[in-house]
């Protein structure tokens, strides 16, 4: 036979199950007797009996959910044996669930990643709670907590198991809220019920839906111009909403920017600072509008764009510039006052007083400046000018701006003064003195005559030629005997001279420029002929035949010193050349006769004796001072005779009353002295002249 009971679980040890003996409808005392055993199929012995009395009774605590899991029943059998006779009786104990186990979840918390740009409906499974008891005891249902985003789908598969899952009712924006904390909680049907529960921790995750914002639509800033590079013009900021590479931000400038920007600024990308790194110049560009834009990592990348505006201040750095518009490097030296020579225009890059500029020139040349208008000059000769005194002028143009400090340039225009023929030819020498002497070569140069003119190319050019001056002779023409060279300058005989005929010869000398109107101007030459020993002397008494000898009678008693004759020569020489001296070279007795050295005079010297010869033959040189000297000899003979007083006395009478040899004596001695006084004049008059 089969008995069955029921139990509840979790029964305290020794509780009642069932009266065996009662159930069998036997006698207590008989079970006693039959030795009663209780023999369970499971390793445990969870049921003992009494066989006094004939009660099952719990002797270990029993579990159901550990003996029969999730089986809806749960049975534990037991093996009654009684012996005389055996019997086997079979009790079914079925073991009742009571709500002893609240729904457990595998963990305390539940974390969850959630895209933010998850879809609306979207379902996100959550581990199911575990509830080991059964039936009505076991898990129920389950409570999700108040929240804007979720709310909570139950899934109840056919075994009846419930899974939770959270179903996304309302968009998420993790830049509003990035972590979303809820609690689910798993309720079983007993009662009263027990539940359990987790916290759900909702993370979400970050979409590029975010794109950076600058903290400031535009920048600007104000700069000097030539900053240094590196200087640091302005630094960026902007934010993105978005985390990790969605939120990392890099600066760009745009390519909207054009080239020439780009070299002059740079940005960091990471920092967003940008810096000078080319040369900012005023003149160039007084304003720089500078596109920027912020990207960030993510993917798609997401920009946002900005400008900043950056002003340049102008500096001094900008010297005047000078522009010639017109100017002429030539100017004609008779040009009048306030002859335009240039149109200058000046600027200035810089601004304001710094690009001002105010143009002078040195005040101690011949050149003045007058402003036209703002921003051009001309440039204007002041005065006369003159080649010949400065014939180059470097004017230095100096414009200087009105900064602080002030910038200047210097510009030098080199102005050169065309000659005109303004200047008549100079002689070096007024008049000109030349000693020439006498039988000069045919062709020899008399003396250069040299004029100088100050003007320059064809007006300095000069011709020389001679004109008629006169001379010693009214009619006599120099340029018979004189030629010129018409460059050089250079007086040329055409013939000997002779001092004999002519001693002096006066002319002048013109010299003319080449200019288109010829300027001239005269010196005056005087030429003085030099005499030269070229003639010898010659006797005029006594007078030769054609065998040089002339015949003198004395008496024998003529005493010493009687003059016996005397011997007048002329030289056609002046000077020294003329000055005459007289020797008696030879003589029969040379202690008789003397010879008298300038006069000529031939005297006797002692008395004449019977023992001395009756004729005398004397030989008397006439030599002058020249050099070489010239000489003339003379043969007289002295015949001695009786009768020869009366003749010699008749001789002196005759030259006595003729008055020949007085005059001739005076003319020498007045043409010796008017020779001797012109050539020293004519010497002192040279000497003074050179000095």
């Amino acid at each position: 036979a089969q008995i069955r009971y029921s139990i509840p679980e979790e029964l305290t040890r020794g509780a009642f199950v069932g009266n065996i003996a009662k159930d069998l409808g036997t006698d207590v005392a008989k079970l006693a007797a039959a030795n009663l055993q209780v023999l369970s199929d499971s390793d445990s012995q969870y049921f003992s009996v009494n066989v006094n009395t004939g009660i099952i009774m719990v002797s270990e605590r029993i579990d159901r959910e550990q003996l029969c899991g999730q089986n809806p029943r749960c049975f534990l059998h037991l093996k009654l044996a009684i012996e005389n006779p055996v019997e086997f009786y079979r009790i079914e104990v079925e073991i009742l669930d009571i709500n002893d186990n609240p729904p457990e979840f595998p963990s305390d918390e539940v974390s969850l990643r959630i895209y933010e740009l998850a879809s609306l409906g979207a379902r996100f499974p959550i581990q199911p709670a575990q509830d080991p008891d059964v039936g009505t005891n076991t898990l129920q249902t389950y409570h999700l907590s108040a929240n804007e985003n979720f709310n909570l789908n139950v899934k109840a598969r056919t075994d009846g198991g419930k899974f939770p899952e959270l179903v996304l009712e309302r968009a998420l924006d993790r830049e509003l809220r990035a972590f979303h904390h809820l609690v689910l909680t798993a309720e079983d049907g007993g009662s009263p019920p027990q539940s359990s529960k987790t916290r759900i921790t909702i993370q979400v995750l970050d979409a590029n839906d975010n794109h950076p914002v600058f903290d400031r639509p535009s920048y600007g800033a104000r700069l000097v111009e030539n900053s240094p590079l590196g200087t640091l013009v302005v630094k960026l900021n902007a934010t993105d909403v978005d985390e990790g590479p969605n939120g990392d931000i890099r600066y760009s400038l745009s390519s909207h920017n054009s080239a020439a920007l780009r070299q002059i600024f740079a940005i960091d990308e990471q920092t967003g600072e940008i810096r000078v790194q080319g040369n900012l110049d005023f003149e160039e560009a007084t304003v720089y509008e500078i596109e920027v834009e912020a990207k960030d990592m993510g993917s798609p990348t997401m920009e946002e764009h900005c400008s900043v505006v950056v002003e340049i201040t102008d500096v001094n750095d900008n010297a005047p510039e000078v522009i010639l518009t017109s100017f002429s490097s030539s100017l004609s030296e008779d040009a009048p006052p306030g002859t335009v020579v240039a149109v200058i225009h000046v600027r200035d890059r810089d601004s304001g007083d710094q690009g001002k500029v105010q143009c002078d020139v040195p005040p101690d040349l011949p050149f003045q400046l007058r402003k036209d208008y703002e921003h051009q000059y001309s440039l204007l000769t002041s005065t006369r000018l003159d080649r010949e005194h400065i014939a180059y002028y470097n004017v230095t143009v100096s414009a200087s701006d009105l900064g602080s400090p002030p910038l200047s340039r210097h510009t030098i225009l080199p102005i050169a003064l065309a000659d005109v023929n303004d200047n008549a030819p100079q002689f070096e020498q007024a008049s000109y003195e030349v000693l020439v002497a006498e039988n000069n070569p045919v062709g020899s140069v008399l003396v250069t005559v040299s004029a100088a003119d100050p003007d320059s190319e064809q007006n300095s050019r000069l011709s020389y030629s001679i004109l008629r001056a006169g001379g010693t002779d009214p009619g006599l023409d120099p340029t018979r005997y004189l030629s010129i060279h018409p460059t050089s300058g250079q007086v040329s005989a055409k013939f000997p001279f002779d001092y004999e005929q002519t001693t002096y010869l006066q002319f002048h000398v013109e010299v003319s420029d080449g200019g288109s109107l010829a300027l001239r101007n005269r010196t005056l030459v005087h030429v003085f002929i030099v005499d030269q020993n070229d003639n010898a002397p010659r006797v005029h008494f006594p007078r030769a035949g054609e065998d040089s000898t002339t015949q003198f009678r004395i008496s024998p008693s003529t005493a010493p010193p009687a003059l016996i004759t005397k011997v007048v020569a002329i030289d056609a020489d002046s000077g020294r050349n003329a000055w005459l001296s007289y020797n008696l070279m030879e003589a029969t007795d040379p202690g008789l006769f003397s010879v008298a050295l300038r006069s000529g005079e031939i005297r006797i010297t002692r008395a004449l004796q019977e023992t001395d010869p009756s004729a005398h033959e004397l030989l008397v040189v006439v030599r002058d001072a020249g050099d070489p000297p010239l000489s003339t000899a003379v043969t007289l003979v002295v015949l001695v005779e009786e009768k020869g007083p009366e003749a010699l006395q008749g001789s002196e009478a005759r030259a006595t009353d003729g008055g020949g040899l007085p005059t001739i004596t005076l003319y020498l001695i007045v043409s010796l002295v008017l020779i001797s006084t012109v050539s020293l004049v004519g010497l002192a008059a040279l000497g003074m002249r050179c000095l």
